[in-house]
């Protein structure tokens, strides 16, 4: 059996908190507009400064309010508290919301940056109804969750076709935690419009090739992300025929079940394979209850392989991998099924 999450959260919360305050290396998505926006990180993004990228500064703070509400217990508390009174401010989430404003900044951190900001402020609105420092929190990010939503709302009516690639712009990644943020915060029209653009791009999918998977820089699999979401926008009745027709053939679905091999840590990109292990896991967990019985067993026999193999490199290793594993470890260990 996989270590539980409450065993690994010190663990993680100590990493986590290392990132979002370590601002180099840093590897920025920006485009320059002029002279005068040749600027270090910080500067940039006084919130998400930290963690190697952007994105990765997000879904580390978001770890860390996942772990707060699940484990209030935990030695790194008040740290994460302390951490998180200083990166969530009004003047610092200002700045981040100016610099999306900027010119030929439409599709900055498009859409895998935009889910994640959305990911944490839905953790963030779940952690303050239990926590009442968290409100301020929430609040302070609540203008930059308003504008990815509204990015949301502009883009996805325009863009016809689906990303299906293993990487950042997964659409299927992308819809699946902005449907969690429109859920939790009643967002209806957001909803509505992800539900739609799902079944459009998903709803007809057969016998999906599984074994053109993975990509040699894959973190996600396109196909279970695709079905996880189609989970999501789909009642029992309607999942269950659409997996019927949707499942890979046999061969091909030894693919999914089989961890996949990492040969060299080190490396920026083929570092995402462990990670491809964690969202695979997690993926596989979410789907399990509604898999027809004779997949089940293989399933969980999967999970725990590829937990075993990739969750010992989540908290120890070369930064090109620790910046960023242990949330999709936490994905992985502590994520629940939703409904519509």
């Amino acid at each position: 059996m996989s270590i539980p999450l409450s065993v690994l959260a010190p663990a993680f919360a100590r990493l986590a908190l290392l990132n979002i305050a370590r601002e180099y290396p840093n590897k920025l998505d920006h485009v320059i507009n002029d002279a005068g926006e040749l600027r270090a990180p910080r500067a940039l993004h006084p919130v998400f400064y930290g963690s190697y990228d952007w994105h990765s500064s997000v879904h580390m703070h978001w770890l860390l309010a996942r772990l707060l509400r699940l484990h209030a217990e935990l030695p790194e508390a008040g740290q994460i508290s302390a951490a998180f009174d200083g990166h969530f401010t009004g003047a610092a989430v200002a700045a981040e919301l100016a610099y999306l404003q900027q010119a030929s900044r439409q599709s900055f951190e498009r859409t895998y940056g935009w889910a994640w900001l959305l990911k944490l402020q839905t953790e963030l609105a779940a952690l303050a109804a239990i926590n009442p420092r968290a409100a301020r929190w929430r609040d302070a990010l609540q203008p930059l969750a308003d504008a990815f939503a509204e990015r949301y709302l502009q883009f996805l009516p325009i863009t016809q076709h689906p990303i299906r690639a293993g990487t950042h712009a997964n659409s299927a990644f992308g819809l699946l935690f902005a449907l969690d943020y429109a859920q939790a915060s009643g967002h209806s029209a957001l909803r509505q419009l992800i539900v739609a653009k799902a079944q459009a791009w998903f709803g007809a999918d057969r016998l999906y090739p599984a074994d053109y998977e993975p990509g040699g820089d894959d973190f996600l699999s396109g196909g279970l992300l695709e079905a996880v979401l189609m989970r999501r926008v789909s009642d029992a009745r309607s999942h269950a025929d659409w997996w019927q027709a949707f499942c890979p053939a046999p061969q091909a679905l030894q693919h999914w079940l089989a961890p996949v091999e990492n040969t060299d840590r080190s490396d920026p990109k083929l570092s995402h394979l462990d990670g491809l292990n964690l969202s695979r896991a997690w993926c596989w967990r979410l789907l399990e209850s509604e898999l027809p019985s004779h997949l089940r067993e293989p399933v969980r026999q999967a999970i725990e392989a590829h937990l075993a193999v990739a969750l010992p490199h989540s908290r120890a290793g070369d930064y090109v991998g620790t910046h960023w594993l242990a949330s999709f470890a936490v994905l992985a260990l502590s994520e629940e099924p939703l409904r519509l």
